[in-house]
């Protein structure tokens, strides 16, 4: 999916609509992540730098891999699925140039 769509569709889930698993909640707390912000990169996703659509279980949904850019040595990871909800799947704290990890996809 082109970034800009993406932005523009998530962008639309209000706060209901957002749902973090227990797995991203666990991993959150483990990685020091503040799940309002990951909310709130959510709604208002100018942070969003890369996406990369993911296949997934479930023909009903679509999931994607997403990266909220900090700085350049400073970014989130995101994976979510929607499908009516957004259901974010994981969170990632990346403390090394992002830039790379991109470049190689």
């Amino acid at each position: 999916m082109d970034l800009e769509k993406l932005k523009q569709k998530i962008s639309s889930y209000s706060s209901e609509k957002i749902i973090i698993t227990y797995h991203a909640e666990i991993q959150a707390i483990f990685r020091e992540i503040d799940l309002e912000e990951v909310k709130e990169n959510i709604r208002n996703p100018e942070k969003l730098v890369y996406v990369e659509e993911q296949e997934s279980q479930n023909p009903e949904e679509n999931k994607y891999n997403c990266y909220f850019a900090y700085s350049k040595d400073f970014a989130h990871r995101y994976i979510f699925t929607t499908n009516g909800n957004l259901i974010i799947v994981t969170v990632i704290k990346i403390n090394k140039s992002w830039q790379k990890t991109i470049k190689k996809k």
